[in-house]
């Protein structure tokens, strides 16, 4: 019997005369991945190539080169930095992502246009409805349908409320980075009164999939307007208090002011949008430009600052969130009775959706209308849920003004029950690019803070 041993039990390495040849082969292009050859067939070794070259160019020089993230608390979760240090001095940033990649887009070919709000509802975490409303305006763009009135108004309501909770997480996390942990604390708080609203009105606090194409996936519950009332109650005491703990905190104000500066022209020449754009004097908005499910019939105001800094954009997010409770305000007194999706029944599923006693289901009386009524009902129910509605043939793009800047949909379809291409102008993804110009030059500490004030989602971003 040969000694001459196949496999290595470890690793499943193939340590005979050929795979041993291979081992560590490369095909000679620098940015192609080493290999082995194993049992199991080839693996590929992934090393940071970027990191190699940064370190590679620091050797022999007086500097440190740095990683902070992707595990580092401060990184929002998933987003790596990598420094180049002199002392406590930021000489070189440049950022990694890809950390949190789910392939969205593309599994949005794979499913048909109503499937879809339920991946795009998860892209942006922090601001799932404004996902949801940019991927469904666009695919009524190409059906050349309007949704019913009360369903453009639920809209902004939700809209409005998850921008509130995304600046009020974005605040909490930048306080917890810079240690204002009561910051924190009172930020998520109220975080959780607006997803218990959102959860009273659409089922769940997070990943709703409740706007659909055509309207709404049902109707606002029973006693919505009073809830809703009760919430900007609530809110109108307790968002005074942010001022009263923070805006006028020294500790805070320091860590914050001239941290972080972006001006204007920098801001236009990076196509950065939303409170970083407006926080450089650039009045901004897409719901005050280029006007969408009715933004042009509210009274609201567009906060703009001249500073340029990490403290003006945390002073515009406290004031956006005054402003969306006056259009929840506006909105809640708009809410008249009528339908919440369109009339046209190859597009309106599911329609008149009725939860059933036990809360959960469909109701009696809706399957009864389904399956009693004629069998072409029932083939055709079946057919709208299992294939999808076919959408004319064409090219969109629509955006919208999500809390951190624009978000886009640029959707494609040959006219079948799947979109051929769905692409996302992802805000997160082009302010992310801010980084270093905000960053290099300044000291690491006020790197933390530059990032808070970006306020990127990587879910949003790596999609």
């Amino acid at each position: 019997m040969s000694d001459q041993k196949l496999s290595d039990v470890t690793t499943g390495t193939d340590t005979s005369a050929a795979g041993a040849a291979t081992s560590g082969a490369t095909s000679g292009d620098p940015y192609d991945a080493s290999s082995r050859q194993t049992t199991e067939g080839a693996v590929y070794t992934v090393t940071g190539g970027d990191w190699d070259e940064v370190l590679a160019e620091a050797a022999g020089d007086e500097r440190i080169v740095m990683n902070l993230g992707p595990q580092h608390p401060s990184t929002h979760g998933v987003l790596r930095l990598v420094l180049e240090l002199e002392g406590e001095t930021v000489t070189q940033a440049r950022s990694v992502i890809g950390y949190l990649h789910t392939g969205i887009e593309k599994n949005l070919e794979y499913r048909n246009w109503t499937q879809g709000v339920t991946f795009v509802t998860r892209m942006d975490y922090l601001a799932p409805l404004h996902n949801e409303t940019a991927y469904c305006l666009a695919i009524e763009k190409l059906l050349g349908v309007t949704a019913p009135q009360r369903a453009q108004v639920g809209r902004v309501i939700l809209m409005e409320l998850n921008r509130i909770s995304s600046h009020l997480v974005a605040l909490a996390t930048g306080g917890m980075e810079l240690g204002a942990l009561t910051g924190m604390t009172a930020g998520f708080r109220e975080r959780e009164e607006v997803l218990h609203l959102l959860e009273f009105l659409t089922g769940l606090r997070m990943n709703h999939a409740y706007i659909r194409p055509g309207g709404l996936s049902q109707d606002f519950p029973e006693g919505a307007a009073d809830r809703i009332r009760d919430f900007i109650r609530v809110m109108d005491s307790r968002l005074p208090d942010y001022d009263k703990l923070l805006t006028g905190q020294p500790i805070w104000r320091n860590r914050l002011q001239g941290v972080g500066y972006l001006p204007v022209d920098a801001c236009l020449a990076l196509g950065i949008t939303g409170p970083i754009l407006r926080s450089a004097g650039l009045p901004w908005d897409l719901r005050k430009i280029e006007p969408y499910s009715g933004y042009e019939q509210y009274d609201f105001q567009v906060p703009t600052s001249n500073e340029a800094d990490s403290f003006a954009r945390y002073r515009l997010r406290v004031e956006e969130m005054h402003q969306s409770l006056k259009i929840v305000r506006q909105a809640v007194d708009r809410l008249e009775p009528g339908p919440v999706m369109v009339e046209d029944a190859k597009i309106a599923w599911p329609a008149q959706l009725t939860i059933g006693a036990d809360g959960m289901g469909n109701s009696l009386e809706h399957v009864r209308k389904i399956m009693g009524q004629s069998m072409e009902s029932l083939i055709h129910h079946f057919k709208l849920v299992t294939e999808g509605f076919h959408v004319p043939a064409g090219q969109v793009y629509v955006p919208i003004e999500s809390p951190r800047g624009e978000l886009g949909y640029h959707m494609v379809s040959d006219g079948g029950t799947r979109p051929v291409r769905v692409h996302v102008r992802e805000p997160s993804f082009v302010n992310l690019q801010s980084m270093p110009a905000m960053c290099e030059g300044s000291m690491v500490a006020d790197v933390i803070a530059s990032v808070a004030s970006i306020d990127p989602v990587m879910g949003g971003c790596d999609r």
